[in-house]
């Protein structure tokens, strides 16, 4: 039976949180799916070294959600592949549609 996480995406007070797995030292940065406990799983090139994939996770998902990187903070799991992200100032389900929006665009232009 899977470990289910204790992590989902949610709202806080000043904005959301979510948990992301990530697999550094890939050939680009994406997101891949999200995993049946709610976890977003996200590849980097960077390695995990010296905080490297830490900042390319960082600077990955302001470009993604159109956010300044400064509203984006690891709060949870900076020496591990399982993270908790919180993004100030952005709703929880939104930032989930865009995640969802865009894997099913993936998912249909890898079969076309």
């Amino acid at each position: 039976m899977a470990e289910k996480r204790k992590y989902h995406f949610h709202n806080g007070e000043l904005g959301s949180a979510l948990a992301v797995k990530v697999i550094p030292r890939c050939s680009r940065n994406e997101i891949t799916e999200v995993m049946e406990d709610g976890t977003v799983k996200i590849r980097l090139t960077a390695p995990p070294v010296e905080g490297k994939a830490n900042q390319a996770l960082i600077e990955f998902l302001a470009d993604f959600l159109r956010v300044a990187p400064s509203t984006i903070e690891i709060v949870g799991g900076k020496t591990s592949r399982d993270k908790l992200v919180s993004v100030m100032n952005q709703d929880a389900v939104e930032i989930q549609k865009r995640i969802v929006a865009f894997l099913a665009t993936q998912s249909s232009t890898d079969r076309g």
